[in-house]
């Protein structure tokens, strides 16, 4: 299917140029869209104007006998209708095959968190007295005191953070801008870092920006910063899987546990729906249920 190929160039243009999405988000977006064509051509769709409901529904029921997971399925059939539109809005087609396209049911799945004692160990790991050590405190009392995405804390430059006004400039999704408050725990670990251990990495190269850098002095990708947490959760023996993004997690279910107001912490994760945001309390109420079914006598 040549023509679909052109038009999937086409597309990620426009989620570049006009959407200006992310290159993450764009690339799981190029991601799937490629998958698909390539599924249809090898059943034997020879050009877009060949694609029907039933050539969709077929490549779905495929992802499901592989064992996909519904959420997954539904990320597909959000990126092959959002193709499909803008194919026929830009006049490649005169069809849209996904309009009568359902959603499969979604699970709501409760997000993995630390409790707090559990993310007091965990920064209490690295060790203080080196410079490496130093940088992956400020890191992990960053991601925790701030519920920011991974992305967000390798994204940040040295400007962005304000200690002596106690805010953090972050850049989410879209590249909208949100202001963060800092707690004095993160506040305490950056000063340090910035003061003794970053002028260490960046010897060599010091017109870097990066407010995290690694130890040749570039900019700390997400696999690093995934690497770091997950050694210190194996020294600190939490068996959770933990990601950077159970930190997010947990920052926000102990601010709501605490009595924070959800549409502050709605802005401080930087959600666009309030909705978003709201799993939260459900994981607070289960948590709520785990301790009266543990300590109630009669339960």
């Amino acid at each position: 299917m040549k023509d679909s190929k052109f038009a999937l160039e086409d597309y990620i243009h426009f989620l570049k140029v006009e959407r200006q999405l992310s290159q993450n988000t764009v690339a799981s977006y190029k991601r799937d869209l490629s998958n698909y064509i390539d599924d249809l051509e090898k059943a034997g769709v020879e050009s877009i104007d060949d694609i029907d409901r039933t050539a969709i529904l077929q490549y779905l029921h495929a992802m499901k006998e592989q064992g996909k997971s519904s959420r997954t399925v539904a990320r597909h059939i959000s990126s092959i209708r959002s193709f499909h539109q803008f194919l026929l809005r830009e006049k490649v087609t005169t069809q849209d095959p996904t309009v009568h396209l359902e959603m499969p049911k979604l699970e709501q799945k409760l997000p993995s968190v630390l409790s707090v004692k559990e993310v007091d160990k965990l920064i209490s790991m690295p060790e203080s007295s080196k410079p490496q050590g130093k940088r992956d405190i400020a890191l992990l009392e960053l991601l925790y005191g701030t519920g920011m995405r991974v992305s967000e804390l390798i994204g940040l430059n040295v400007d962005d953070i304000h200690i002596s006004m106690g805010f953090v400039r972050v850049f989410g999704k879209g590249g909208k801008e949100r202001i963060v408050p800092l707690g004095g725990g993160a506040m305490k670990a950056c000063t340090t870092y910035i003061r003794e251990a970053r002028p260490i990495f960046i010897e060599k190269t010091k017109g870097t920006e990066a407010l995290f850098v690694n130890m040749r002095g570039s900019r700390l990708t997400r696999q690093g910063c995934w690497k770091i947490i997950k050694g210190y959760a194996l020294e600190a023996g939490i068996q959770k899987g933990l990601t950077p993004h159970i930190l997010r997690h947990s920052f926000a279910t102990h601010l709501i546990e605490n009595g924070a107001d959800i549409r502050a912490v709605q802005e401080m994760l930087g959600h666009a729906d309030i909705s978003t945001t709201q799993i939260y309390t459900h994981v607070s109420k289960a948590r709520l249920k785990d301790v009266y079914v543990k300590f109630h006598p009669r339960a």
